[in-house]
Parts: structure tokens; C-alpha cells; sequence
């Protein structure tokens, strides 16, 4: 059995025990609280769509409350020398669907009140990552004026990295637009400076 509910003008689709990340909501953790915008229910065989709205009422418990990833936004005006650089992260509620209707999940089962040890495991301490693996990890996409198809060219002469790109030089920047015909668009767009730019704001 599922249900289907709008909450903070998204549609989410839910079934009994599912756990769902909705716009933030006033409501302490473990406090039970009724989704009733309910648009559409389906059982076993059985289908009931509201108009919009069913008078089923979803039932969920708050699980707890937290905050999204960052989402990175850069704004640059060629040639005005403007720069921005924002950062955002989203409030969130997580809620686990405890009953649809009449229907109800099912409780927990009580864990054994003893266990066996768990053997004994050696600790490896975190290795740092190799500096090939963190510049994998390089979206080069975000300067402006870099696309797939660009980031394709860079990778096959050895440019896979924000670091390489804010490390060019002019002889560099020369021999790239050679072998790329890029045609002064690395100075144009400043790839140097917007490299800079976004290896400083990942470190803050």
C-alpha cells in the first residue's frame, strides 16, 4: 500500500516504514504529525485519487531535523571584473510513514537483551586521499565557459584539476590555446582567476 501527499508544494510517494526528507516543520523529534494533503492511495487492487485531496489522512513520526549539502553558486560578469560567490544549504525535516488510513506499520521487533561480543576489529587509521583521486574529483565545469566537450579536450593533453588550471602560466596558457584553438579564451574568461576563485571557496 502506498500513498501519494503534497507537502511544501512537492509530491512525494510513501509507503508504510518509508523515511522521506520534506521541507522543514515545526514539530519537536518523535512527535507524531498528520500529512494531510493526501492526493492519491493505492492497495491491493483498490485506487482512490482525490479531487485534489483524499479525507485519508498520512500519519508520520519526526525523525529529526537537519540541513542539506551546500550547494555552491559563482556568478562572474565578463569583463566587468564582478565576482560573486554564494553558498546555500537547505533545512530539512525527516519523517518515517507510520500509517496510511487504516493501515499501520508494523512495530519494531524488541532487540535480545544480550548479545554476543563483537570480535575484536584492527583500527586502520584514514589514509589521505592520493592527489590523482582528489583531482579527479574536480569539476572543472564550473568556470565559465567550460564545457563537457572542453573538459574532454583538457583530460587528453593532462589537465584534470582546478589546482592545474589555477597553476597555468603564460607560456601554459600559450601552449594550450595552441594545441585546443582556443583562441584567448583562457584569458578571456579567466580560467586562472575563477580557478582560484573556487579552490578558495572549497576551502572555507
Amino acid at each position: 500500500m502506498y500513498a501519494v501527499i503534497d507537502n511544501g508544494g512537492k509530491q512525494y510517494r510513501v509507503a508504510l516504514g518509508d523515511r522521506l526528507k520534506v521541507e522543514s516543520l515545526k514539530a519537536e523529534p518523535g512527535a507524531k504529525i498528520n500529512l494531510e494533503r493526501v492526493l492519491m492511495v493505492a492497495g491491493e487492487g483498490d485506487l482512490e485519487v482525490g479531487t485534489p485531496h483524499l479525507d485519508t489522512a498520512v500519519e508520520a513520526t519526526v525523525i529529526g531535523h537537519g540541513r542539506g549539502k551546500k550547494v555552491r553558486i559563482f556568478k562572474m560578469r565578463r569583463r566587468k571584473g564582478s565576482r560573486q560567490h554564494a553558498g546555500h544549504r537547505q533545512n530539512y525535516t525527516e519523517l518515517e510513514i507510520t500509517r496510511i488510513g487504516d493501515a499501520q506499520a508494523a512495530p519494531a521487533e524488541p532487540q535480545a537483551e544480550t548479545a554476543a561480543p563483537a570480535p575484536e576489529t584492527e583500527v586502520l587509521e584514514p589514509q589521505p586521499a592520493a592527489p590523482e583521486a582528489a583531482a579527479a574529483e574536480d569539476d572543472l565545469t564550473q568556470i565559465t565557459g567550460v564545457g563537457p566537450a572542453i573538459v574532454d579536450k583538457l583530460n587528453a593533453i593532462g589537465i584534470t584539476s582546478l589546482t592545474q588550471i589555477a597553476a597555468l602560466t603564460e607560456e601554459d596558457i600559450e601552449r594550450v590555446n595552441g594545441e585546443l584553438s582556443f583562441k584567448g579564451r583562457i584569458e578571456r574568461d579567466d580560467w586562472v582567476g575563477q580557478a582560484k576563485q573556487l579552490l578558495k571557496a572549497g576551502k572555507q
